[in-house]
C-alpha cells in the first residue's frame, strides 16, 4: 500500500523531511515504525523511543498498534503539552 507520511517538530528535524510517500507492507503503525527505522540511522534516531511519539492515522489520533488497512495518511508528532 502507499501512504503519505507526515513528520512534525523534532521528528521532522531528525528525519530531515516534512513528508514523504511510502510504499509499505506494514499492517500496523508499529510495523511502519519498524520499516522506517530500518531504512537508515536518521529514522532509527527519530523512532528510538516509540513512547515519545504520537500518531494520527487519517487525521484521527491512534496508537502504535492501530491497523493501517485502508489508511491514506499517517502523521508522527511529539506529545502535546499546553497550559
Amino acid at each position: 500500500m502507499t501512504l503519505e507520511v507526515l513528520y512534525f517538530a523534532w521528528i521532522r528535524e531528525r528525519i530531515g523531511l516534512p513528508r514523504e510517500t511510502v510504499d509499505t507492507q506494514a499492517a500496523t503503525v508499529a510495523d511502519l515504525i519498524a520499516e522506517l527505522s530500518a531504512r537508515e540511522p536518521r529514522y532509527a534516531a527519530a523512532f528510538s523511543d516509540p513512547s515519545a511519539v504520537r500518531v494520527a492515522v487519517d487525521q484521527t489520533l491512534s496508537d502504535i498498534e492501530s491497523p493501517l488497512e485502508g489508511a491514506r495518511e499517517v502523521a508522527f508528532f511529539p506529545p502535546m503539552t499546553g497550559g
